[in-house]
């Protein structure tokens, strides 16, 4: 799964001025309600929900929010650059200014999953974190994130 697929540029943005897990991820559901047409409520809803589960922030400065909920018919991606990190509960407890969130239908097990890894996996390489930070802008953003895989790989 490329990233290409889940993610426009128009779910691209940056630099957002959320200060707090809570307003970052309304403002993520606000995304979702912009861009795919998806109820910014159940969005909301949904990523809160997950996140009481278990932080989603994976360490070094990247939070990747995820959930599963109706109203949404196939895997869609949003992406922020935060203007100043905020605290994500992150695993390594460093705040976060790289944050990737997904959003799935409930049923979608396989298809959530592999958008996952490949989110994960992108964001692992400290050198591709170090080319998101360096940038504002929203275009070179997406250009980042979907680079092929084999320049990732490099």
């Amino acid at each position: 799964m490329e990233l290409s697929q889940i993610l426009g540029v128009e779910a691209v943005r940056a630099p957002l001025k959320a200060t707090s897990k809570k307003r970052l991820l309304q403002d993520l559901a606000d995304m979702a309600e912009q861009v795919y047409g998806l109820s910014a409520e159940a969005a909301y809803k949904a990523l809160t929900e997950r996140e009481a589960l278990g932080p989603t922030g994976v360490g070094r400065g990247v939070a990747i929010p995820h959930a599963r909920f109706a109203g949404v018919s196939h895997v869609v991606g949003l992406f922020v650059r935060l203007e100043k990190p905020v605290d994500f509960e992150s695993i390594d407890r460093q705040p976060v200014d790289l944050v990737f969130a997904l959003l799935a239908p409930e049923a979608a097990g396989a298809e959530h999953l592999k958008a996952l890894a490949r989110v994960s996996r992108t964001l692992r390489s400290e050198a591709i974190c170090a080319k998101l930070r360096s940038t504002f802008d929203p275009n070179a953003l997406y250009a980042i994130l979907t680079e092929t895989k084999s320049e990732q790989a490099a």
